[in-house]
């Protein structure tokens, strides 16, 4: 049973991710009849820590010792997560707290704590997509999966940027105290109980440049004609080059396929639409080259793990929907 939570600092912490854990495990809602956690912000690095908020603090008693009575460790994210060393004793903490059977959890950038610890070796976990490289970089033996909110390896739980720690604390309190008791917290926090898709929807995935000019011009033409369908040999054709030549060196210089290529550079121009347009889904569907409102549907929860109603939503608010 998920009794007490301690949050582990390092200096540089980020108060947001912090106050994710503080306000989902730190807050007493007895008066609900909600959980009380015994709760404790420790720090790994001295009484008195920095955050990467000019002129702002944090001060705590708890020093590692108190780790070891907790049934979850949280480590928020910090400044340079990615490039700097950790304190050999919180490492062991770390480690020691799995092997008796409590959770980690990491918010975004506290991953790469929980890397340096080895406890992200063979398993799957979740990181800001904008570190997943690297995370997968430094940890090879570690399976990345960067365009989810959070990944549950039990007993190492992994959460992506900012606000997807909520979505791994309040999963956690799902998992241990069941989905009323989850549903309570959120709604007192006004947040969703549990949001769909990924990150997918929030990475930026500028146009692929090709390494050279071979197929540059074909690539701006179909950029210029998503709506059109169009084949490999029609492709080819306009690139002067046979359809397999023309395949290979499409592969060699972009790094996927025409259809799937042209298939993302759709989705992207779909996700623009919603976002910048109050176009009806038949008209962006045609206009991004996918015919109907289905099938622009389809391809869009198969690319960003939501809806392209849901996407409006999150973009524009409730009333663009």
């Amino acid at each position: 049973m998920l009794k007490n939570v301690a949050a582990v600092l390092l200096d540089g912490v980020h108060p947001f991710e912090l106050g994710v854990v503080c306000e989902v495990f730190g807050i007493d809602r007895s008066d609900d009849a909600l959980p009380v956690y015994d709760f404790a912000v420790v720090s790994a690095e001295g009484p008195a820590l920095g955050t990467h908020v000019g002129g702002l603090g944090v001060t705590t008693p708890y020093g590692l010792d108190r780790l070891q009575e907790a049934d979850l460790i949280a480590v928020p994210a910090g400044n340079d997560f990615p490039s700097r060393r950790y304190p050999p004793g919180l490492l062991d903490e770390l480690r020691r707290a799995v092997d008796r059977g409590a959770r980690v959890l990491s918010v975004c950038s506290g991953v790469f704590v929980l890397g340096a610890a080895g406890l992200l070796d063979g398993r799957r976990c979740a990181v800001h997509w904008h570190h997943a490289a690297e995370l997968a970089r430094q940890y090879p033996r570690a399976v990345v999966e960067p365009d989810v909110l959070y990944v549950d390896e039990d007993p190492v739980i992994t959460s992506a940027g900012t606000a997807a720690g909520i979505d791994a604390c309040l999963h956690i309190v799902r998992k241990e105290q069941g989905p009323e008791v989850a549903n309570k917290i959120a709604r007192r926090m006004v947040v969703p109980p549990h949001r769909d898709g990924g990150q997918a929807q929030y990475i930026e995935r500028p146009l692929p440049k090709s390494r050279c000019d071979t197929v540059g011009e074909v690539l701006a033409w179909m950029e210029q004609h998503l709506d059109e369908e169009v084949t490999v040999e029609q492709l080819a054709a306009r690139a002067h080059m046979s359809p397999r030549t023309f395949a290979r060196r499409f592969q060699q210089e972009t790094g996927t396929t025409p259809y799937r290529w042209i298939l993302r550079q759709r989705v992207l121009l779909a996700q623009d639409l919603l976002e910048a347009t109050d176009e009806t889904m038949d008209s962006i569907a045609d206009r991004a080259g996918f015919g109907t409102a289905a099938a622009l549907r389809h391809q869009f929860v198969r690319a960003l793990g939501t809806t392209p109603n849901a996407y409006r939503r999150a973009f524009r608010g409730p009333e663009a929907a």
